[in-house]
């Protein structure tokens, strides 16, 4: 059986280390396998600095300021429906999910902001965005951004990135 790709990109030679590079993939891994898509997926994360995320959010969203992480799924998916086999590259026999863009550096700041690991920040920013390539919101402050909280609560406790760990 077919497992997910993940493609990891460093814009600048200095974001991306093995152990980023590493986490990432777990977390995405993980976010999918708890999500129940079983069908072999595959995304692609650009790591970036301010900079960069700021074009990518100006040229996508019309919005000029820096973010800590941005999604670009393919399809317009709906939470907890399974996926389908038609979307699968014919060539790869992967589904291309989307792409994710992370800025290190804001990381990085988060993680020191709200006292928690670099490690746990990057594998919250990495699983949120995987949910948002999956269907999830949170446009609302009721029902679809409590449910998105909650599933990022849950992935992030089964990958043990707490916020105490």
């Amino acid at each position: 059986m077919k497992t997910h790709k993940v493609n990891i990109t460093a814009e600048k030679r200095a974001l991306g280390t093995r152990e980023l590079n590493g986490l990432i993939r777990r977390c995405v891994r993980g976010a999918l396998k708890s999500e129940g898509a079983e069908l072999p997926c595959e995304i692609n994360v650009l790591l970036t600095d301010e900079e960069g995320i700021r074009t990518l959010n100006r040229e996508y969203r019309d919005t000029d300021k820096p973010t800590d992480v941005l999604s670009f799924p393919m399809f317009d998916l709906t939470p907890g429906e399974p996926l389908r086999e038609e979307d699968a590259d014919p060539e790869t026999g992967l589904i291309p999910l989307g792409d994710i863009a992370i800025s290190v550096p804001r990381a990085r700041e988060q993680a020191a902001e709200y006292g928690h690991s670099e490690a746990r920040e990057a594998g919250f920013l990495t699983v949120h965005s995987v949910l948002h390539l999956l269907g999830y919101d949170h446009t609302d402050e009721g029902a679809e951004r409590a449910c998105m909280r909650e599933r990022e609560r849950a992935i992030l406790e089964e990958l043990k990135l707490t916020r105490d760990a």
